[in-house]
């Protein structure tokens, strides 16, 4: 790894807020085909809604709107089918945000009879941004009828553990280990994560990905992390690695922005705080590289605890 500090130091904390993927304040089908003509009287198209069990039609649902533009950047289908998520067990969404992933997980999780949970900022959380964000996690996803059974648990600084320990089967993370780098607790993370899964349980993190040549600064400010660094924390939280893809890849991003990652699309900063965009600024260039270039990883908490190795 290309850095000049052990995973320890990592600052306490800091007082910007964020959100789950990108600071809050300025520093986040198939035709039906037809039957035979001698039996068809009319032929009905599918309602992608109908079979929510399988994750296309989650994928097409109506109430995912303009999110939906995005999957040509997040690859969910391709990115969960790497993940090897079972749908009928209890899947632990972590810092879910506005509901992005909400909107696929929840659905599909719920039609297969398993159990998503969102790990939320706590409602006890000092910042109002963040008290704000959870209110509006917990109103979107309040339609049982899409959504099913939604549990929202506390996460973040002083929270507790996320679930009983041993009782998840898979924990997810879409580009947050920089915010929780930025907070000084993303060693503790990967611990939480670790406890709350069961004995070859999984655990799948995507994020901004900052080239190996490039020093990682432990705060992670620019919102890019070294894919070397991620897996280190994820190995000494007791993780093993079980595979890396490019599904999220993007090689147009050369990760040294402006506005950090928060200069590419969706945020598009083209400013700092309280700033107006410069006169000679080139917004299209940032908006034709798209969205960030990102690590796909997937780990597995072992079936077996290391044996403890002799004095």
């Amino acid at each position: 790894m290309n850095q000049n500090f052990p995973l320890g130091a990592i600052a306490a904390s800091f007082l910007l807020v964020t959100a789950c993927s990108e600071p809050t304040a300025p520093t986040a089908e198939t035709e039906m085909p037809a039957t035979e003509a001698a039996e068809e009287a009319a032929v009905v198209p599918m309602d992608p809604a109908a079979d929510l069990t399988n994750l296309a039609n989650v994928l097409a649902g109506e109430w995912r709107e303009s999110d939906a533009e995005r999957d040509a950047y997040r690859h969910p289908a391709e990115t969960l089918e790497f993940f090897g998520i079972d749908p009928s067990g209890t899947v632990i969404e972590v810092w879910p945000g506005s509901g992005w992933y909400a909107d696929i997980l929840a659905p599909w999780i719920a039609a297969n009879g398993g159990q998503y949970i969102a790990a939320h900022f706590p409602l006890s959380s000092e910042s109002t941004a963040r008290r704000n964000s959870r209110a509006g996690f917990e109103a979107h996803v309040s339609d049982h009828d899409i959504f099913g059974n939604v549990r929202i648990i506390d996460f973040g600084q002083g929270s507790g553990a996320l679930v009983e320990p041993g009782t998840a089967d898979a924990v997810l993370t879409f580009r947050n280990v920089h915010n929780w780098m930025m907070f000084g607790y993303a060693e503790r993370a990967f611990g939480d994560f670790h406890a709350a899964l069961r004995p070859g349980g999984l655990l799948g993190v995507v994020d901004h990905r900052l080239p190996s040549t490039r020093e990682q600064d432990p705060q992670a400010r620019s919102g890019y992390v070294q894919q070397a660094y991620v897996i280190a924390m994820a190995e000494e939280a007791g993780f093993e690695l079980v595979a890396t893809s490019e599904i999220n890849a993007n090689p147009a991003d050369t990760a040294d922005h402006p506005f950090g990652v928060w200069t590419l699309p969706p945020v598009g900063r083209s400013a700092g705080s309280g700033e107006e965009m410069a006169p000679d600024f080139d917004r299209a260039h940032y908006d034709a590289i798209g969205e960030s270039d990102r690590m796909t990883l997937l780990f597995r908490k072992p079936e077996t605890a290391p044996e403890a190795s002799a004095e």
